[in-house]
């Protein structure tokens, strides 16, 4: 498979039906997603890994990996209308019976998503950039992440690159990679005032040191 190919088949992934801003709820692009998911690949990170898609919304990246290869993938999300619609588009890409499907808030299960067994874990948390969503809201995810998984693909906004880094190794993290996007954010909710923004984020790929 080329990683057009990979593109091609996310982009059939459907947005969110009632997306809710207090999670801060955006679609990632497939062509992000999918230069995400290939790096990974390469890297080692997905195919025969157990690899979880934490604050998964629509599971464009759980599907990706299960596309790609991975051992046991999870999807794992707070709301379950999201989850529902991942659910739908694991089975139109004939992928549902490769990944589980957990509705759960990372506040209450780090304990039990860490029993897991993950390899690779890829996250799109909450940045707190709106004013419906408490400032710092990713941090719970960036402490619970490497306690999860021994690699992380974390997603941030680029202007919180310095602090994220810096909290990763503070808690025992060494950051291999760093991937810059444009991230498009489009008009979904009442307090938006353009139709169309592009939001400057960064993906790092975290390695917890042993």
């Amino acid at each position: 498979m080329k990683k057009r190919h990979l593109e091609i088949l996310l982009e059939r992934i459907p947005d969110y039906i009632s997306p809710k801003a207090v999670l801060e709820q955006y679609k990632t692009p497939s062509a992000i997603a999918a230069d995400i998911l290939w790096l990974a690949y390469n890297l080692g990170d997905i195919h025969g890994k157990n690899v979880m898609d934490l604050a998964c919304g629509t599971g464009i990246f759980a599907i990706g990996a299960a596309i790609l290869g991975a051992g046991k993938v999870f999807a794992v999300d707070v709301d379950k209308e999201a989850l529902e619609v991942a659910m739908g588009a694991a089975e139109d890409l004939d992928v549902k019976d490769r990944i589980r499907f957990i509705e759960a808030d990372i506040k209450d299960s780090i304990m039990e998503l860490s029993r897991l067994g993950v390899d690779t874990l890829i996250q799109n948390p909450p940045f707190g950039s709106q004013r419906m969503v408490k400032r710092g809201a990713d941090r719970i995810f960036i402490r619970g992440s490497l306690k999860i998984s021994p690699v992380v693909y974390s997603f941030h906004m680029r202007g919180s690159e310095d602090f994220v880094t810096e909290y990763f190794e503070r808690i025992g993290g060494k950051i291999t990679h760093r991937l810059y996007y444009r991230f498009p954010i489009p008009r979904v909710y009442d307090f938006h005032k353009k139709d169309f923004k592009l939001v400057d984020v960064i993906v790092l790929r975290v390695v917890r040191n042993l």
